[in-house]
């Protein structure tokens, strides 16, 4: 009964905070613990230094010394997203004189600052059997245009949070292999907002406000495998599935509302990393991550009942890859230094498919970091992260249900990130 009320609170806390700025591709949330900031999440599965390795590599709880294993991390987003015009036109639905609706404005600021939180809880079963759970938001996203933006009728407002719950399980094959395997349940959630012209509202140029929202759950797996290559050498391999939900909700136009349905196949990652120990003092972490994107191709919003197609949000998302390198340096026998730098690849590649909810593009990290031992059950972490972004165009054609408009939306975005990180480890 007790783990039941932990297990209830950690996923209220976690849901509390977890609408999230997106910052890995797509709208995926590569920050599940505070101590991969510190080194760009380079070679995350194979470090295994914490309880939150049950996200990264299950396999690594066996990896941690005997006994119980507690994490908790807060990663703070601050996130700078503006919009510049170039050439964009206004939307007009009938012929001259008819006046077009007002082109708008820039949209103000639509990035802000977020928290992302974490827990992990491992145990020992005996020297070769590990239990675990993590409770963490495995995807996220949120965008706030002004009312007034040049891009309203494709999108104001757009929140994403997916709180992922993962029991886990290890086992030590032999001195050289150990295995994890975990279950993933998913709360999912979404509120995308948008504004609509009040064509009856015509010679005068009147929006309304429009919502689709939603929810539901979902179940998925991951694996992962950790080989000894040799007393310096680790290897790890990882697979984390695809989800599908069945999202189920409404449309609501001004003070209309229709029930409302849309299918999403969150993507499944597979990931090889190394760790590797250059001297007694210096680690070498190194990864390869690739993500399934291509399997949301668009939103397409069906009526609850009579299932026809209310509208079709084209993504045209691509399967992406990233990269990373990192390095920990042992200081002093309390203090450990981190380092390291990513390269994450947009699953957006053309201008007509990049919107304004979602403006990706590729990216790079920059990202230093700390683990300071308090005492021999205790130690925190603390990391900070840039993230640079290619600043890419949009060029979208502006769709109302199912009609396809006169106007495109034409620019660029320019966006940039302040990742800071803070966790506390505690083992008894």
């Amino acid at each position: 009964m007790k783990m039941k009320r932990l297990v209830v609170n950690m996923a209220a806390a976690t849901a509390g905070l977890a609408a999230g700025h997106a910052m890995a591709a797509g709208f995926a949330l590569q920050n599940q613990n505070g101590a991969g900031t510190g080194y760009a999440y380079a070679g995350s599965a194979a470090v295994a230094e914490d309880a939150s390795t049950i996200f990264f590599n299950p396999a690594g709880m066996l990896y941690l010394s005997e006994g119980h294993h507690v994490t908790g991390a807060l990663t703070v987003l601050d996130r700078s997203l503006e919009f510049s015009d170039r050439g964009s036109n206004a939307l007009r639905v009938a012929a001259p004189p008819v006046p077009a609706y007002a082109l708008g404005s820039k949209g103000g600021n639509a990035g802000g600052v977020s928290a992302v939180p974490a827990a992990y809880w491992a145990m020992s079963i005996n020297k070769d059997l590990r239990v675990g759970l993590g409770v963490s938001p495995t995807f996220g996203n949120a965008t706030e245009w002004a009312d007034d933006f040049i891009g309203r009728y494709q999108g104001v407002y757009s929140e994403i949070k997916a709180i992922n719950l993962n029991p886990s399980v290890a086992f030590r094959v032999n001195e050289k292999i150990a295995l994890g395997f975990g279950v993933n349940y998913v709360k999912f959630e979404a509120d995308l907002r948008g504004m609509q012209p009040v064509t009856g509202a015509l010679p005068s140029t009147v929006d309304v406000k429009s919502k689709l929202s939603g929810d539901d759950t979902g179940w998925g797996w991951n694996v992962g495998a950790i080989f000894e290559l040799s007393p310096q050498a680790r290897l790890a391999l990882t697979y984390r599935s695809k989800i599908d939900l069945d999202v189920e909700g409404q449309v609501e136009t001004g003070p209309s509302s229709t029930p409302a349905k849309v299918a999403v196949e969150l993507p499944d990652t597979a990931s090889i990393a190394l760790a590797y120990q250059m001297s007694d003092k210096l680690q070498i972490l190194a990864d390869y991550t690739w993500m399934g994107w291509s399997s949301i191709p668009s939103l397409d919003v069906k009526h609850r009942s009579l299932g026809v197609t209310l509208t079709d949000e084209r993504l045209g998302f691509k399967d992406s890859f990233r990269v990373g390198l990192g390095m920990q340096y042992q200081y002093t026998d309390a203090l450990r230094l981190r380092a390291g730098m990513a390269y994450d690849e947009s699953p957006v590649t053309t201008v007509s498919d990049r919107t304004v909810r979602l403006p990706d593009s590729d990216r790079t990290w920059l990202a230093f970091g700390l683990n300071y031992k308090l005492n021999k059950q205790t130690s925190i972490d603390a990391g900070y992260a840039r993230l640079f972004f290619d600043k890419e165009k949009i060029e979208r054609r502006t769709v109302l249900g199912m009609t396809q408009t006169g106007q495109f939306v034409r620019g660029s975005f320019d966006t940039s990130v302040n990742i800071f990180s803070l966790q506390v480890n505690h083992a008894f």
